[in-house]
């Protein structure tokens, strides 16, 4: 209590700002050692006058005594002269014996004037008398000198001189021990002056220093005491403590760094509110994020737990079709059906995040007495059963379905993270397998390991030219000979033997590595082509080019390169583009295409029909070829319908003076029912299988003999 208030009435005694406190200290201690300084000086002053009067007065006046007393045993010693000199020279004895009295006496004199002290001038008083007396007794045996009576002389000398000269020599010597104690007196004075004013300036330096120490005090407890709790609140916000705050203090700097400290901690605190909105939460949705979702089970066992990955089907296409505001328009209400969904259900552990795009997670967990296989069933009936109402977004209605990857935690399954694994697999292969759900199972997880090996096996099979290039022959109607062939790859594999192009073709399109397989391609069939110069200048051969190809401005320029390395004209070369292929970016497919056709190579347009061209574009495409897609050719001479539409796609063909080819051709019904239709040419089974090596020089051999 009373410390407590003892820091109150200091607080409120020193003044608010820091450096008016600092500046008082510092003026208190300069304030005491000027006095120290000034003291001190005035003490030397003091002592220095005193030793000046003491050498001017003092000193002189004891030696002046000195003196006198030199002077009177001076003029007893010219007594003595007196008995034992002649006459004739006793006159100057008797001068310097008058010449000594009159000195005594000035002495006597000068000294009553300057004696402050009372005893010393009773003593000079006394001395002055027993001088006389001296005098008198002296003036006395001079007389009896000059009568020449020795015997009176030596009379008055031992009667009257001797006992006015000890007299007058005791009070010279009574006189002169005064004023040797008046020095000593002095001396001691002084140097009591001396202990005095080094009494003084230690008693002033100690209260300085002792001044000091206090206003230390002072300034700890006022102002270093503030800044160690600034100190502390600054650590707690380094350590994410932002409810600690600066208590209010006088001291007017710390009171505004408080504050500062007080808004920062505030401000950092909304900021990291907001990164880790950012971080953990959905923008869109608000839903937690995988990272979120991952953190929550980054302790935990997934035993027990399902996780069922959601991804909003043909988003993309609403996303090109009616914007990406339509698209962002359904995550957010199929976040807020899947809410409701998960609310109809009955309690459990249901964790719901939202992954990139339009992808969901639902993490559940039961007791161990229920079934988790029936529980995700309900999950995904409910979620669709919300997902049956339409979703207005603005003018447009659109219905919305999600794609269901589900996996189950088994004893394998490690932790979330291969849980949600497992659940990607099984949603990739509901979407390849275009079906609604599917669930994971390690057969799955086989089939994507050995996806995963494909892409390097696929690699080593075109850096080692381990891929093969078989030719399909294509044969005119009018006079059955073949003027080229369609190139197509096949891949023996050293371990798992041959592998269909339908499996890794779309892969390698997926991965990008489908640009390697294209240059192998072209590579090989120029190769070949540069081989038949001379035995058959008149076949082609037709490289398929993929779509990835097509988004590639280098790509003709690197064929044109390839044509001039293997020295093969140009048209002998021809590329087969897929339709949808072209479409999928028009604006910058046929600005390529025209530059391939520059050069001087074929272009087809294979599997028409399957994409969705236009006749717009059609014209504006500088292709030499169309290829009717095989689903048109099969049973065609039984199906008066797809008769029609292949004649009308025949004749547009021809009206752009473009090579009609039919593909597919497997009997001799649909290769003639194609003849009737204008078609002219094909190419199929019923022509020839794909060919390679010695099959395909004994084909070209035989070639009359084995087209009837």
């Amino acid at each position: 209590m009373l410390k407590n208030a003892y820091l109150y009435v200091i607080d409120r005694i020193l003044p608010s700002r820091i450096s008016y406190r600092l500046a008082l200290s510092y003026s208190l201690i300069l304030c005491l050692f000027i006095i120290v300084v000034a003291r001190s000086v005035i003490q030397v002053q003091q002592v220095s006058q005193r030793s000046q009067e003491f050498a001017r007065n003092d000193l002189q006046q004891l030696l002046q005594v000195q003196n006198l007393a030199l002077d009177i045993e001076g003029s007893t010693s010219a007594l003595v002269l007196i008995f034992n000199t002649t006459q004739d020279k006793r006159k100057p004895a008797y001068d310097a014996i008058d010449a000594k009295k009159k000195h005594i006496d000035q002495l006597i004199q000068k000294l009553s004037k300057e004696s402050e002290d009372e005893i010393q001038t009773i003593c000079l008083q006394r001395l002055a008398v027993t001088h006389q007396e001296f005098r008198q007794s002296y003036l006395n045996l001079f007389d009896e000198i000059e009568l020449d009576n020795t015997d009176g002389a030596k009379d008055v000398f031992e009667t009257q001189v001797a006992p006015a000269r000890q007299a007058f020599l005791t009070e010279s010597g009574i006189l002169l021990d005064l004023a040797k104690k008046h020095i000593q007196q002095r001396q001691e004075e002084e140097q009591n002056d001396l202990a005095r004013l080094k009494l003084q300036v230690i008693s002033i330096s100690i209260l300085a220093v002792l001044t000091g120490i206090a206003l230390a005090f002072f300034t700890q407890r006022s102002v270093v005491r503030p800044l160690n709790q600034l100190e502390q609140s600054a650590r707690q916000i380094a350590e994410g403590n932002y409810a600690s705050k600066v208590p209010a203090t006088r001291a007017t700097e710390v009171a505004r760094v408080g504050q500062a400290l007080n808004t920062m901690g505030d401000a950092i605190a909304a900021r990291e509110a907001e990164i880790e909105q950012l971080a953990y939460f959905d923008p869109l949705s608000g839903l937690p994020n995988r990272i979120l979702l991952l953190k929550e089970f980054e302790q935990q066992s997934v035993q027990g737990h399902a996780m069922i990955l959601m991804d909003v089907a043909r988003l993309k296409i609403v996303n090109e079709t009616l914007g990406f505001g339509t698209g962002d328009t359904i995550i957010v209400e199929t976040s807020q059906r899947l809410k409701a969904a998960l609310q109809s259900l009955p309690t459990s552990r249901t964790f719901l995040a939202k992954f990139s795009g339009g992808q969901f997670a639902l993490s559940c967990a039961l007791d161990e007495q229920q079934n988790m296989a029936e529980f995700v069933e309900q999950v995904v009936h409910a979620i669709n059963l919300q997902l049956t109402t339409p979703i207005i977004c603005g003018n447009h209605s659109v219905d919305v379905n999600l794609v269901f990857g589900i996996a189950l935690a088994t004893a394998a399954t490690k932790d979330l993270p291969s849980l949600i694994r497992n659940a990607e697999v099984a949603l990739y292969v509901a979407k390849e397998s275009t079906q609604l759900s599917a669930w994971y199972s390690d057969a799955q997880e086989a089939s994507r390991l050995s996806h995963l090996s494909l892409l390097s096996d696929l690699r080593a099979a075109v850096q080692n030219d381990e891929l093969q290039m078989w030719l399909q022959p294509k044969i005119r109607f009018n006079d059955h000979s073949c003027y080229g062939f369609e190139a197509l790859v096949r891949w023996q594999h050293p371990q798992r033997g041959f592998i269909s192009p339908a499996e890794f073709i779309p892969f390698a399109e997926r991965t990008g590595y489908i640009n390697h397989v294209t240059d192998w391609m072209l590579k090989q069939a120029l190769q070949t082509l540069a081989s038949w110069q001379h035995a058959y200048p008149q076949l082609s051969i037709a490289v398929n080019v993929s779509t990835k190809d097509l988004r590639d401005q280098s790509f003709p320029e690197r064929v044109h390169q390839l044509l001039q390395q293997y020295q093969v004209k140009p048209e002998n070369l021809q590329l087969e583009l897929t339709e949808s292929g072209i479409m999928e970016n028009p604006g910058n497919a046929i600005p390529l295409l025209q530059s391939l056709r520059n050069i001087g190579i074929g272009l087809s347009i294979d599997d028409f029909g399957t994409g969705h061209s236009s006749l717009a574009y059609l014209q504006k495409l500088p292709v030499t070829e169309l290829k009717i897609d095989r689903s048109f050719v099969i049973n065609i001479d039984q199906q008066a319908s797809t008769q029609r539409l292949v004649k009308t796609i025949i004749e547009m063909g021809h009206g752009l003076n473009l090579h009609v080819i039919a593909e597919g051709i497997e009997t001799e019904a649909e290769r003639d029912t194609l003849i009737s239709l204008g078609c002219d040419s094909m190419q199929g089974y019923f022509a020839s299988k794909p060919l390679h090596g010695a099959g395909l020089q004994n084909w070209l051999i035989h070639l009359a003999d084995s087209i009837g």
